[in-house]
């Protein structure tokens, strides 16, 4: 982590553990240079940083002072069962993801880009192009491995986060839930234990249970990511196959795990000899730049497999996802072979296209910059409109918020309220392999913030009151 974000994050802890309240002068630069032995400018990236994120204003020639909106704290770190646990949750995911978006519901809920930016037109164009062909490239099979043009520009990408991959070492994917089945398929059998973050991505916990794997909560920090001193206690009392984790802008809680911590986990792996699963598919949309290191970035034992894809940073409808699976290369390309063979060729082209043609990382840019304004915005909705004693995350990248409702709160019966009123949100025990977390939820804020979207967060703070009223009526 450079020396900015590292001064930025020790004021932001000073700041949450209320060494600095609400209104309070922060530190000079000077003093901060002075004190950390950094440079100004290094102090001064550190404000940029608190500024962006909300937590400090600057005064005219008074310097910088902690923001006087009181931000909700952070979600508790989650307690769940300490043995692994069979998945459940199949009907409430399923709920979720079963229909189709409707113009009478704002959805809250789904992982659902921005897919309206005047950026991606360029990508339409590249799609244009290739159907009107003569030789017609894009309905033709394409290896196994997936188009070279685009694994060369994913490899190139993933310079960035500090990867040093080739064309030969990422594999193509129907989406990154193929490129997480795919590498789980490779390492696990039924029966197999998989330690993951908690609260974690439903997606993959839902290809645990549907492969008859079990799944190993790991409690998990708001800000710094999954327990290490947990984890090892786990890795030493029982047989983890895989370690599976969303270390960067995490899905749902927005964390960076530091640097630190990353290289940690990995010594871990490497101690218990365990293969880590890492999902990078928000990576690229971190607030900061440049953009957080991999944990694949520290692996020289080929340990890691490294999963993403385009759908967050693009559009989901293309499906174009891939793996940088290390030493287990060949196990998962039989996987995606049994699976779905070749990935669609077209869209892989014209993601080369739009890649090679320096269009991705303007887009990202200004994706990057909306989802930062918007998570601000649907902070302080949340703020204004939720029940006093709402906890949230805060996010440093994506576009997914985390909202935590007092304990003994029903977010199943909000969100069958919410329903009816015109709104969806994504249930927090679907994050869980054992249903915790009922008291928590997640919405989206990628779109540009609009009244329609604030009427629809205020539905939620609102029924969240109702229920929440209700509640303490009939507790005795």
């Amino acid at each position: 982590m450079n020396l900015y974000m590292n001064l930025a994050r020790l004021l932001e802890d000073r700041i949450e553990q209320g060494l600095y309240r609400p209104g309070d002068r922060l530190p000079s630069v000077r003093a901060l240079s002075t004190e950390h032995g950094v440079s100004l400018s290094t102090v001064q990236q550190a404000y940029r940083l608190l500024e962006d994120n909300g937590l400090a204003v600057p005064r005219p020639k008074s310097g910088y002072f902690v923001s006087s909106k009181t931000l909700p704290a952070l979600p508790e770190v989650g307690r769940p069962a300490q043995r692994p646990v069979e998945i459940s949750q199949w009907d409430q995911v399923v709920e979720l993801v079963r229909n189709p978006p409707r113009k009478d519901i704002v959805q809250l809920g789904r992982g659902m880009p921005d897919i309206t930016s005047p950026t991606l037109a360029p990508l339409m164009k590249s799609l244009a192009r290739l159907s009107r062909r003569q030789d017609m490239p894009g309905l033709h099979y394409d290896t196994i491995y997936g188009t070279e043009a685009l694994r060369e520009q994913i490899a190139r990408l993933m310079v960035d986060s500090g990867c040093r991959l080739t064309a030969a070492d990422v594999v193509v994917t129907t989406g990154c839930h193929e490129a997480l089945s795919s590498s789980v398929r490779a390492i696990c059998e039924p029966g197999d234990i998989v330690a993951v973050d908690s609260p974690s991505f439903f997606g993959a916990m839902q290809t645990l249970k549907g492969l008859g794997m079990k799944a190993l909560e790991i409690p998990t920090d708001p800000l710094t990511g999954i327990s290490l001193e947990a984890l090892e206690l786990a890795l030493e009392q029982w047989p983890i196959k895989v370690i599976q984790l969303t270390p960067n802008c995490n899905n749902p809680l927005g964390y960076i795990m530091p640097e630190a911590r990353k290289q940690q986990l990995l010594t871990l792996a490497q101690r218990f000899d365990v293969a880590i699963i890492e999902d990078d598919v928000y990576g690229d949309l971190a607030y900061t730049y440049p953009r957080p290191r991999t944990i694949k970035s520290f692996d020289l034992d080929g340990r890691v497999l490294l999963c993403s894809s385009f759908s967050k940073t693009l559009a989901p409808g293309l499906r174009v996802g891939w793996v940088a699976p290390g030493r287990y290369l060949e196990r998962v390309l039989h996987m995606k072979y049994i699976s779905t063979g070749s990935t669609a060729t077209q869209p892989q082209l014209a993601i080369a296209d739009f890649v090679e043609g320096g269009h991705y990382e303007p887009h990202l840019r200004r994706m990057r910059t909306q989802y930062q304004r918007g998570r601000d915005q649907m902070t302080e909705w949340v703020r204004r409109y939720f029940p006093a004693g709402t906890r949230a995350s805060r996010p440093q990248g994506g576009f997914m918020l985390w909202v935590e409702l007092p304990e003994g709160f029903d977010t199943l019966r909000l969100n069958q309220m919410l329903l009816a009123r015109g709104v969806q949100i994504a249930v927090g025990s679907i994050f869980s392999a054992s249903g915790k977390f009922r008291n928590c939820l997640r919405m989206n804020f990628a779109s540009r913030p609009s009244p329609a979207v604030e009427t629809a967060v205020r539905k939620v703070g609102e029924t969240a009151s109702e229920l929440l009223a209700n509640l303490q009526t009939a507790q005795p």
